[in-house]
């Protein structure tokens, strides 16, 4: 195999086109075989491969830093960057990132997870390259919707103004159908403003101006300008960039090996200041079922490697309660409207993207208009409900502070992947949520414990919310127990059994876990009171208040940091009672990537584990 013989990516320039094809063949392989048994963002990346194999056929990653948006394109780099002997890790814990990661690899510039960042860190590593006058092309490759996201266009915006050379965005194009390939024009028109002969008379023209006076010279550069722009309007597409300052080059088909490698090189060789390469390619290259679905491909568990067939429970996940329940609250009141920036597939909502098309809107990757558009929605007597996974949440606190809390609109967040998530790792745990979002006034946090519970706290949002609420609930299935059949009331907290000296205090999922320990303790001759939380802002005060009066101590236990989380906030709210609050939860750290269950095992979040850990703590307070 060739793909065998690349123990370092400077020997795929000694590759005949050939070779690269075949090379192209076997990290397609490569990819469908390992995201087959880990799971993985499968269609992105055999989208690019073949662009992959380009920029390593034309450019020195050791000299040239490449930067990918998001992250989720980058298998194939992954491969041909020196970890493919690794690459059946990916994902797990203590194996490779399924992101970019500067700690990972030299060949990673800047670490990735989200979207939209790309053209701003490679703007940024440009500018850091010639402050220490450095060599290299600075790269930025964006694509996947990414550049719905206004970040990647304030940095666009900035790159035109600043004009760097050898600084290259490469806008791959895979499902926004941005512009279509008009044929073999189209291809000439995009090697001609490429080559050097056009830009070096381009270039003559401008210097020859020079000599012109000034009122002739402005009229002649416009004159200049217009005519180029005008050719330019009749054969290529999306002229917005070059009015932005970049030179445009394509559309290419991104999956010719020869023509994309012919055209990088045209652009490192010939072109100054800022350039955009559009390349267009399919989701799922080269493996059928992720060309024919790539949405369900884009992200995906493991699955069958020869039938695609996904590997799965059956049982009902999170994400689908929500969009379920949504969708029968929907039936019942024509003001209820769903709002995603993406991810419609992720957070539950294509039932109800199909159902309710008019009242369904995907905004892009663009979290902080989601926010506000939401707030306008809301204004107007709308009942929206923006669902958001909890760590693209974080991009878009000011709009949830400035623009829903502070006019105290009823914005509902559906906060999907709270606490961790699992392979995808660092980037994407949903870990913060709870403390950036406690400190806001007039927002009201809810976790639930159950799928009936998170339907329960959705309809009462529905109904009677009367200012903006936040309900987050973990990634997986979600468990359908009912603890005591109690109706979910706001500020109302759950009584779950009655004991003695000590509470417990679960937050959300986290009452599987605090059930087993108040087991455990019952077993060594401790009796707990066992509570579920249920409203994590407003606290439920006449019940806590109570416990803090008759116990010596109350554990709480979230899928949270620990600094500024729900326990944080209980052990505020409680200072002034006799019951010492020992909070459990997440490290001040980041956690990397694995499965849930190894994570918590390695951070000690287990009931096994912390149930001696309370033993302890009464033992020695006595």
């Amino acid at each position: 195999m060739m793909l065998k013989n690349i123990d370092k990516p400077q020997k795929i320039k000694e590759l005949s086109l050939a070779e690269l094809q075949r090379l192209a063949k076997e990290v397609r392989k490569r990819i469908i075989s390992v995201c087959a048994h880990n799971g993985g963002h499968i269609a992105p990346s055999l989208g690019t491969v073949d662009l992959t194999i380009a920029l390593l056929h034309t450019f020195d990653p050791s000299i040239d830093q490449i930067v990918w948006d998001v992250g989720h394109q980058a298998y194939a780099w992954k491969i041909l960057t020196g970890r493919n002997d690794r690459f059946e890790t990916l994902r797990t814990l203590g194996g490779i990132s399924g992101f970019p990661n500067r700690s990972e690899s030299s060949y990673d510039p800047f670490g990735t997870g989200h979207s939209s960042t790309s053209i701003s860190a490679a703007l940024g590593i440009a500018c850091g390259r010639d402050q220490q006058k450095q060599e290299g092309h600075s790269i930025a490759i964006i694509g996947d919707g990414a550049l719905t996201g206004g970040m990647s266009f304030e940095a666009l915006n900035h790159a035109g103004h600043l004009q760097k050379d050898k600084f290259i965005v490469i806008l791959n194009d895979n499902a926004m159908s941005i512009s279509k390939n008009v044929g073999g024009l189209q291809k000439y028109m995009a090697k001609m403003l490429a080559s050097k002969s056009y830009n070096s008379l381009k270039k003559q023209i401008w210097d020859l101006s020079e000599s012109l006076p000034n009122s002739i010279r402005r009229r002649f550069i416009y004159g200049a300008q217009k005519l180029e722009e005008s050719m330019i309007n009749i054969l290529v597409p999306n002229i917005i960039f070059e009015d932005l300052g970049f030179k445009y080059v394509g559309p290419i088909d991104g999956h010719d090996i020869s023509q994309l490698s012919q055209m990088l090189k045209r652009v490192r060789d010939n072109m100054v200041g800022p350039v955009l390469v559009h390349v267009v390619t399919q989701k799922g290259k080269g493996y059928s079922p992720a060309e024919q679905n790539s949405s369900m491909y884009h992200g995906i568990g493991p699955f069958e490697a020869k039938s695609g067939k996904p590997v799965c429970s059956g049982s009902e996940t999170w994400s689908e309660v929500f969009g379920n329940t949504l969708v029968e609250l929907a039936a019942a009141d024509d003001k209820v409207v769903a709002i995603t920036a993406a991810m419609s597939s992720g957070t539950g909502l294509s039932t109800f993207e199909a159902t309710y098309p008019t009242r369904f809107y995907d905004v892009g990757i663009a979290e902080q208009h989601a926010i506000t558009f939401a707030a306008g929605l809301a204004a107007k007597g709308m009942k929206p409900f923006v669902a958001i996974y909890s760590s693209f949440l974080q991009r878009a606190l000011d709009q949830i502070i400035h623009d829903v809390a502070l006019q105290n609109l009823p914005v509902v967040f559906a906060i999907d992947r709270a606490g961790l998530v699992g392979e995808d790792g660092a980037t994407h745990h949903g870990a913060f949520d709870l403390s950036f979002l406690s400190l806001v006034p007039n927002l009201t946090i809810l976790a639930p414990a159950t799928a009936i519970e998170l339907a329960q706290m959705l309809s009462w949002a529905s109904r009677n919310a009367t200012g903006p609420v936040a309900i987050r609930y973990p990634r997986g299935t979600a468990t359908c127990e009912v603890y005591t059949g109690q109706e979910f009331v706001p500020a109302k907290a759950e009584l779950v059994r009655k004991g003695e000296g000590i509470a417990l205090i679960a937050v959300g999922d986290t009452f599987p876990m605090v059930e087993s320990i108040t087991d455990i303790l019952k077993n060594s001759g401790v009796s707990a009171t066992l509570v579920n939380l249920r409203c994590v802002k407003p606290l439920d005060m006449e019940m806590l208040t109570k416990l803090a009066t008759e116990t010596k101590h109350i554990f709480c236990f979230e899928t949270n940091v620990l600094i500024g989380g729900a326990g944080s906030y209980l052990a505020q709210s409680l200072a002034a009672y006799p019951a010492k609050v020992h909070c459990f939860a997440y490290p001040d750290r980041f956690i990397p990537h694995g499965k849930i269950a190894e994570l918590n095992e390695s951070i000690g979040f287990t009931a096994e584990k912390l149930a001696p850990r309370i033993v302890d703590i009464l033992r020695h307070s006595v």
